[in-house]
């Protein structure tokens, strides 16, 4: 969401040479603005939060990113600049998720994207979503009347999970599975139409243990980080391991030069 007007309604609070610093965009879960100020202007926080939710009533609580994502469980830290509650109710196409943003991994930004994917299934498939976190990716499958096997590890983000396949009316089409995607032995013998990999930063050998138990002609939707360098090697790399790319496209920026990208990968 962008800030319209932030710098000027600053006027009289920051310095003048601060107004470069001040941030023009922020996310937005449920109820919760989620910004990154860093430097001298993280002094100003409780003023930039203040502002935020006079301009915008819905928000309740203002966060500050002070780490990125990284660890086991992809959390980022924030400080508390305004509000008193990191849990949150979002809604995204006609679905509600309930999040703890201090626990859990949520990205507002992938909302249209899940929703590519979602339209893409046909019921009759039966789907395996690995690294499921809260079920974005999951919860609009499920309500397709599609079978799903939702995959995570992190205890927390299960709770989650779980309490919004309740909240979704989901249970009767998701089998949750709290382990580690990268074991293959999660799987077994099931063999799937279709598999959706929100893969992390870094961990792109996913797609060596995911593509075996994915049919021939099935569908894989990955996602990873790469430089635009990347990106032809990367399509030949598919292509060795019998994956067609049909389609594949920017889905977002992470750090300089570095984009997340996904890939649809036809098993041929």
């Amino acid at each position: 969401m962008v800030l319209m007007g932030l710098p000027e309604d600053l006027a009289g609070i920051i310095p003048e040479r601060m107004k470069q610093s001040v941030p023009r965009r922020y996310d937005v879960v449920g109820d919760i603005a989620v910004l990154t100020l860093s430097g001298e202007i993280y002094e100003y926080g409780p003023e930039i939060a203040g502002i935020i939710i006079k301009k915008r009533k819905h928000i309740k609580t203002v966060l500050n990113k002070v780490s990125m994502i990284a660890g086991e469980q992809r959390l980022a830290s924030f400080d508390v600049l305004a509000g008193n509650s990191t849990i949150t109710t979002h809604r995204e196409y006609g679905i509600s998720y309930r999040i703890d943003l201090s626990r859990v991994f949520y990205n507002p930004r992938l909302a249209s994207e899940r929703n590519r994917v979602a339209s893409q299934a046909v019921p009759g498939e039966t789907i395996l979503v690995p690294f499921a976190g809260t079920g974005p990716f999951v919860i609009p499958l499920a309500k397709k009347g599609i079978p799903v096997v939702a995959v995570e590890k992190n205890p927390d983000a299960v709770h989650w999970l779980t309490e919004n396949i309740r909240l979704n009316d989901a249970g009767t089409r998701v089998r949750v599975i709290e382990g580690d995607a990268r074991d293959p032995a999660l799987y077994g013998d099931q063999i799937f139409d279709r598999a959706v990999i929100p893969a992390p930063y870094g961990m792109d050998r996913i797609l060596d243990i995911i593509s075996p138990v994915v049919r021939d002609k099935g569908m894989i939707h990955f996602y990873t980080f790469k430089k635009e360098a990347e990106i032809a090697d990367l399509i030949c790399s598919f292509r060795d391991r019998r994956l067609k790319t049909v389609f594949w496209r920017k889905c977002g920026n992470i750090a300089p030069g570095v984009r997340r990208f996904v890939f649809d990968l036809e098993k041929v």
